[in-house]
């Protein structure tokens, strides 16, 4: 079975992926490893065998494809966040890492490891392999040949023994600090709906108006001074029906069909006046309801208010439903490919507004690999760039830095001219459990062989301390973070994730995509110091 998984990578890729897969989903007392199972599933493989290898093509596929995708749905949010709490944020993640970093230089000084073992034990922690490879570089140019060897054998002995620790101490940390702490995830997720896009339980009702001090107002006015998140669908004046729009003013005894949560629900009825059992919602004789795909990508990218719906038909959008999320319907909202709208409208506008709208489910799940290619292969060239802060300190975004940030900005831009840089979201979060899978298994096997390859006494000391430096990172941004910064405890969760499998680790833990926002908030900043700091303790040390 060796001999056949080491003839043919494309056969153990596969093996590893699925077994990895299967065990992830056994659950433990509740909980369970997910997708990161399949690290160390690929660990196990690796070090059954030097003769099992992966291609390093998959892995650097793999992570480009993951984190170009994860930065395509983030970027809108990473920037609106930032512009809030940038500075916040940005101080935080650089004291946290300059505090690894003097974290392991009490390592050398305790454990008198060689500067090279201490650099691999730091990049490997930390799980930054673009780290490792910069020091590597470094040690080659500035080395002959005879004195580079040793060095560079002890920083991937230390890489190899402190890497698969790093991702365990990630995990181990968020568990123990969420029930030191007390962290009702739940909670934290309904404090923070109006900043991230995550979603809500949205039911409807029927209200009618009966405080006439609403009336001297139109809608528009009314939503903006009472802060009402809610959408208005149809409205019952006088034995008609009609669709509400912003310029609307109610009247004694109007029923509106209003949709929101429970709890935007109950202000609007204490505002407008009482909640109705009337049925006239369900009267479709002049208007229906319509759920319609979005799957023109003339649309994909652009704001409810730029398309100028009233000027062209008799509509309203009710709410949108992207993946598992259900949002309410706002002028500012940015449609995506495969969103799925809830229409109110005449029943002679529907099939206008179905082509208009494109509604294939086929075509909305379609990668536009023109979009997807060219915003990868400029992350590509912008993660070759090489820059340097003074002779002998220099760094590349490389696979993981490039693509990310090239997908956060694109991700915010949505739209350029003609070019709709967002993916659908069904192919968003394939196209990421793929890239995850590959990376993984390929890093898996990869870390088995050097595992067994660097296996010595010294091993078991470098294993300890790197469980010590990867404990000490987690815990000291998850603690501090939460109890003196007061940053949300998920959000925190997705800085310590500085690992693909840390953050799968971590999203199934919240049951929510907040760690995802936390990591691409803190990845770029993560990647370049962490490449930074390896370099400055290998010559510090040294």
């Amino acid at each position: 079975m060796i001999q056949l998984l080491s003839e043919y990578p494309l056969l153990l890729l596969f093996v590893v992926a699925s077994l990895g897969y299967l065990i992830g989903n056994i659950q433990i007392k509740g909980s369970s490893l997910g997708v990161a199972a399949i690290l160390f599933t690929g660990l196990a493989f690796g070090a059954a065998d030097d003769r099992l290898q992966i291609p390093a093509i998959i892995f650097q596929l793999g992570l480009s494809v993951y984190v170009y995708s994860l930065g395509l749905s983030s970027g809108a949010a990473f920037f609106k966040s930032f512009q809030r709490n940038g500075t916040r944020d940005f101080l935080f993640s650089l004291s946290m890492l300059v505090l690894t970093g003097l974290g392991a230089a009490l390592l050398w000084l305790v454990f008198d490891f060689s500067p090279a073992t201490l650099t691999g034990i730091y990049t490997g922690s930390t799980t930054n392999t673009a780290a490792l490879a910069a020091v590597l570089d470094n040690i080659n140019q500035v080395f002959n040949e005879q004195d580079a060897e040793g060095r560079l054998s002890d920083a991937v002995v230390g890489y190899s023994y402190s890497y698969p620790m790093g991702v365990l101490g990630g995990m181990i940390a968020m568990v123990l600090a969420a029930k030191w702490l007390k962290i009702n995830y739940e909670a934290e997720a309904k404090s923070l709906k109006k900043e991230y896009p995550l979603g809500e339980k949205l039911d409807k009702t029927t209200i009618e108006v009966s405080n006439p001090e609403v009336c001297k107002y139109q809608l528009r006015q009314l939503l903006r001074e009472n802060e009402l998140e809610v959408s208005f669908g149809r409205l019952y004046r006088k034995g008609e029906t009609e669709l509400i729009n912003f310029d609307t003013r109610f009247e004694m005894g109007d029923l509106l069909m209003v949709v929101g949560s429970e709890e935007e629900l109950q202000k609007a009825i204490a505002l407008l006046g009482k909640e109705s059992d009337s049925e006239f919602a369900f009267d479709r004789r002049l208007f229906d309801a319509r759920r319609i795909f979005v799957s023109n990508p003339n649309v994909a990218g652009r704001s409810i208010a730029s398309l100028n719906l009233n000027e062209k038909y008799d509509a309203v959008i009710t709410r949108i439903r992207r993946g598992d999320i259900d949002m309410l319907a706002k002028p500012e909202t940015i449609l995506d490919l495969g969103d799925r709208i809830r229409f109110v409208a005449r029943r002679k506008d529907l099939d206008e507004l179905s082509t208009f709208f494109g509604d294939s489910y086929r075509a909305s799940s379609r990668v536009n690999l023109f979009s997807f290619g060219l915003g990868i292969g400029l992350g590509l060239i912008l993660g070759s760039i090489e820059f340097a802060f003074v002779p002998g300190l220099q760094f590349k975004l490389g696979y993981a830095g490039g693509p990310l940030i090239m997908g956060l900005i694109l991700g915010a831009l949505r739209r350029t001219g003609p070019i709709s840089w967002a993916l659908p979201y069904s192919a968003n979060v394939t196209l990421q459990q793929i890239g995850l899978i590959l990376l993984l298994t390929a890093i898996g096997v990869r870390s088995g062989n050097a595992f067994v390859d660097s296996f010595s006494v010294d091993g078991v000391w470098i294993f300890l301390a790197s469980a010590f430096l990867s404990l000490f990172a987690a815990f000291s941004i998850l603690l501090i973070g939460y109890k003196l910064i007061k940053i949300p405890f998920s959000l925190l969760m997705g800085m310590v994730a500085n690992q693909p499998a840390i953050l799968d680790f971590a999203t199934s833990r919240s049951k929510n995509r907040i760690p995802e926002y936390g990591f691409t908030m803190m990845f770029p900043i993560a990647l370049i110091m962490k490449i930074v700091i390896a370099q400055i303790l290998f010559w510090v040390l040294s």
